[in-house]
């Protein structure tokens, strides 16, 4: 489940910061969980205890959730700085389940 700094800061990029709307509290909501699986998707692993904590797997997610809301102004310049950010954190050792059991 969507943390609740998590909902606040993803509020406060979409523009919406203080907006108490269950409906849209709910849409971020579902959103994030979207990012999270999506990024689980492409292979990231995600910390099993609040993965929003990790600096760059927030900032993927506050990217997804801004490309996806709305009218997307600006839809291709955030989707291709998300697709980067995924790309990066899939092939990184850190983010991912490589290990030297695999060889």
């Amino acid at each position: 489940m969507a943390e609740q700094a998590t909902i606040d800061k993803v509020m406060t990029v979409l523009g919406a910061k203080g907006v108490t709307d269950a409906d849209l509290i709910e849409e971020v909501t579902d959103l994030i969980e979207s990012a999270k699986a999506d990024l689980a998707l492409a292979g990231v692993v995600l910390p099993e205890e609040n993965p929003e904590s990790d600096a760059l797997i927030l900032r993927a997610i506050l990217t997804y959730c801004k490309y996806n809301f709305g009218e997307g102004i600006e839809y291709d310049r955030l989707k291709r700085a998300y697709d980067e950010q995924k790309s990066q954190l899939k092939t990184s050792t850190g983010y991912t389940s490589w290990g030297d059991d695999d060889v």
